[in-house]
């Protein structure tokens, strides 16, 4: 397991966004921005069963993570990963992912119940390195 310091641990917390990198069958990249509740030193996120991030990762559980660093270019965390595809509660039935993102279920006209139904895809994600400056 990769050590995650308390500032990197901190930010992952508290922020909202995390950029997922998955990559197609062909090889090129793909990054997507995607909401993550940061739990026991992993991620977990949600998703659309049919996404080309679902359908990339069945080929290649290999992913690389990156929060947006600040004006300067300073505050950098990246992460490379394993993703796992699992059944598990819904996001509907995570009390701190429910809380975390009220707001923004809200304000996308959804309930923590249909966008459950929207995104059932639950991926869990388990950092095996971490670069932090």
């Amino acid at each position: 397991m990769v050590t995650i310091t308390p500032d990197a641990s901190e930010r992952l917390s508290r922020t909202t966004i995390i950029w997922l990198t998955t990559v197609t069958a062909e090889g090129q990249p793909q990054s997507s921005p995607v909401w993550f509740l940061w739990e026991s030193d992993r991620l977990i996120t949600y998703s659309l069963p049919a996404s080309p991030r679902v359908r990339n990762l069945r080929a290649n559980p290999r992913v690389a993570l990156n929060l947006n660093s600040d004006d300067e270019g300073g505050a950098v965390v990246t992460m490379e990963a394993e993703a796992v595809l699992e059944d598990g509660p819904p996001a509907s039935e995570v009390p701190a992912y429910v809380a975390k993102y009220q707001a923004l279920i809200t304000a996308y006209g959804w309930t923590p119940e249909s966008f459950a139904r929207d995104y059932p895809q639950r991926i869990v994600i388990t950092p095996t390195r971490l670069r932090a400056y």
